[in-house]
């Protein structure tokens, strides 16, 4: 009779709460492991949207650039030869056709400008169609596009032939060279988050060129 009585007994205070502090624990890190598996996740979500947004900017002002051509950027000048590019280390302007979805076709001059909002740097671009060697707006007038916001630094560079060395010149941070176009462009994109975009560096066309380089 009374090891029928103690076997029955059932569990003890301390047996019962020994076992809900450890139920505790265990749904406290079931929990955590949970969480950090989310955190990891959409932190891996975040980079690879950030860096799909990366490769298709990248990959859309290579095909801008490598399909640049020499044709006058405005020809209402009347101090000297219309310029072809035009850049500096905010801002370049060349010219290239453009598909039928981002306009009409055919030539469109390209406006790539970095711009400030508030401590930050914005990355956009500009189309404005070229016919006769006159650019020709549009009527309301196109905003620019923007393609990369949220930016600590954005820096554009150019490299030609060096008259003087008879050769590749150096990277400079300005282009000045009427009727010419540089051999080569640079973009350096630095996000305020993450890794630096790595360099674009693409050949421009140089079919047609005319004027000299200085």
């Amino acid at each position: 009779m009374t090891r029928t009585a103690s076997r029955m007994r059932g569990f003890t205070l301390i047996e019962v709460l020994l076992a809900t502090v450890l139920l505790a624990a265990g749904m406290a890190l079931a929990f955590a492991i949970v969480r950090s598996t989310l955190t990891i996740s959409t932190r891996g979500e975040a980079i690879a949207s950030q860096n799909e947004r990366m490769r298709g900017v990248e990959n859309f002002l290579r095909r801008r650039l490598a399909s640049a051509m020499p044709l006058p950027l405005d020809n209402n000048r009347i101090d000297g030869a219309a310029p072809v590019f035009q850049g500096d280390a905010q801002q370049m302007s060349f010219t290239a056709d453009v598909p039928d979805y981002l306009g009409r076709g055919g030539p469109y001059v390209h406006t790539l400008q970095v711009s400030s909002k508030g401590q930050l740097k914005q990355l956009h671009i500009g189309l404005v169609l070229l016919q006769a060697g006159q650019q020709v707006p549009e009527n309301p007038p196109r905003s620019m596009e923007l393609l990369a916001d949220e930016l600590k630094e954005v820096r554009l560079r150019y490299r030609g032939i060096d008259p003087v060395r008879n050769g590749l010149g150096d990277w400079q941070p300005q282009w000045q060279a009427p009727g010419r176009m540089p051999m080569w462009v640079s973009i350096e994109v630095i996000p305020a988050k993450g890794a630096a975009w790595p360099p674009l560096v693409v050949a421009l066309p140089q079919q047609g060129m005319v004027g000299s380089w200085r």
